[in-house]
This record gives C-alpha cells, structure tokens and sequence, in this order.
C-alpha cells in the first residue's frame, strides 16, 4: 500500500515520546545538559522543542510500557565539541565519538550515552569530507 491509497499524507514526526522515572530529574537533564528549549510543563510531564519537532518526557501509562524508549539521535554539527561539553556537564558516555560510515559526501560520526532515566541517547554528526 502506498501513501496515495492510503488516503494518509504523513509529512514527518510531530512529537516523540520518551519514559522517564523522575520528571523534575529527566526534564534537568534535556533542559540544563543538552540544552533543549522547554516549552512547557502540563499534567506531569515536560515538553521540548528539538528542531521543530517536539519531544514528550512522561511517565509510561501502565506498567507494559514501562520499557527504554526508542533510541534519539541528536544531530550536531560537532561531535568532538559536544562531546567534550557534555563530558564536562557530567555526562558518562557509551560510546566515544566514531566514525561509522563512509558516505560519498560525507562521513557519519556517531556518539551514544543514557539519559538520567537509562533510555539510550547519541549524538550524531554528519562531517564533510
């Protein structure tokens, strides 16, 4: 089935949802360490603006989708600054920043973390040759 007999026209994310355990905790975090502009607060959970698109922390609704969430792979311009500012902001790191894959225009760096809440995080940068 296409996007035409669908009868849908999905045009991109409008909102991604994380699980947290701690929203005072969790909302520190994406606010003060990655830097993310809050929105707004409503009904226990925190809202933030992450290019356009809205990212949700909230506690999961019942306990079968208590589970880490999908991974969120933030695009920087700079990994190896990035990196370095979060090392600084207490962030412990998975992996450190690594070159995954040779495209033909660039090379695509990838570097992964756990937010307070244990949901896996990277950043990502894609660095021209």
């Amino acid at each position: 089935m296409n996007v035409a007999s669908s009868g849908i026209a999905i045009t991109g994310i409008g909102q991604i949802s994380v699980n947290i355990y701690d929203l005072d905790r969790a909302t520190a975090f994406y606010r003060d360490v990655l830097g993310l502009p809050l929105l707004f607060q409503a009904g226990g959970m925190s809202f933030f603006d992450c290019g356009g698109i809205r990212l949700m922390l909230a506690k999961a609704e019942r306990p079968e989708f208590d589970h880490p969430g999908s991974i969120l792979y933030f695009k920087v311009p700079d990994i190896q600054a990035a990196h370095r500012k979060l090392v600084e902001g207490g962030v412990h790191f998975e992996s450190q920043p690594a070159m995954i894959a040779r495209m033909p225009t660039h090379e695509l760096w990838i570097a992964a973390f756990r937010d307070t809440e244990k949901n896996y995080v990277a950043l990502m940068s894609e660095v021209k040759k």
